[in-house]
């Protein structure tokens, strides 16, 4: 029976099943959100009522001021990543790949992914002033260095005895760079893209932490200042929602860029 595949290891369920049990988890969460708000158990300067975020949603979908915080929001996120990205793609892939690169890199690498990025913010203020290319470094900081850990480490994972049938067939160093390493290399590296983007939307609220004025961030700090709850829990709910957009933009990505992606 297709109940005992519930609990089975690497065992696929069928599709309505997910979905059930999918939707199951959410209204149970929703249920509990009604049943505080609705039943009184909450005050309203705790936890706003569902109806009172739609509310404060449909005001802000109104006279646009969400979607100005959303685009303010992005500019940040997805400037800070792809800079990110840039230099840690390849560094990464380097890294991992020759034990020179990963001396010179990997001390510095994990010494800097232990440091809280809001303890450098007072720094970054000092180093870059306190507009927008502050905001990015904190995203630019969050990422790159965490980045730089999971892609070395796909790297190190790729077989040698792909590198060594290339070398058997006559490929030259760098055709087995280009050819063998990177393509074994790049479905790893869109997923760990993937996962380093949620946490690039974790580190939102820091970036507009300091001198903003627009943003998603900008909007819960401002509206816990006054205890709107409503507010509040609309800009988790849109952080949330974008950060599902941008996952699943990444799964749609690596498989129609990578259609090899399969076999890794």
């Amino acid at each position: 029976m297709w109940t005992r595949s519930l609990f089975s290891p690497k065992t696929e369920i069928p599709k309505s099943a997910f979905i059930g049990l999918s939707l199951c988890s959410v209204s149970l969460v929703l249920g509990l959100w009604c049943l505080l708000t609705y039943g009184g158990i909450t005050p309203k300067d705790f936890l706003a009522a569902p109806h009172e975020v739609i509310e404060a949603a449909i005001k802000r979908i109104g006279n646009l001021s969400l979607f100005h915080h959303i685009g303010a929001s992005l500019s940040v996120i997805l400037s800070g990543f792809i800079l990110a990205s840039i230099f840690a793609v390849p560094i990464g892939i380097l890294m991992g790949s020759f034990r020179a690169v990963q001396a010179l890199v990997e001390p510095l690498t994990g010494f800097m992914r232990y440091i809280p990025v809001s303890a450098l913010i007072p720094l970054l203020i000092l180093w870059v002033g306190i507009g927008i290319e502050q905001k990015i470094m904190v995203i630019f900081l969050g990422t790159f260095f965490q980045q730089l850990i999971l892609i070395s480490d796909v790297s190190a994972r790729v077989s040698k005895d792909l590198i060594d049938c290339a070398y058997t067939l006559g490929a030259n160093r760098k055709q087995v760079a280009l050819r063998i390493l990177v393509p074994a290399c790049m479905p790893g590296v869109m997923d760990n893209l993937r996962v380093t983007m949620g946490w690039a939307w974790t580190y939102l609220v820091v970036a507009e932490l300091v001198a903003a004025d627009t943003g998603l961030g900008y909007m819960i700090l401002n509206a816990m200042r006054g205890l709107f709850t409503d507010v509040i829990l609309l800009g988790v709910f849109t952080i949330g929602i974008l950060g599902l957009i941008t996952d699943f933009i990444f799964k749609v990505l690596r498989k129609k860029l990578l259609p090899w992606s399969a076999d890794f």
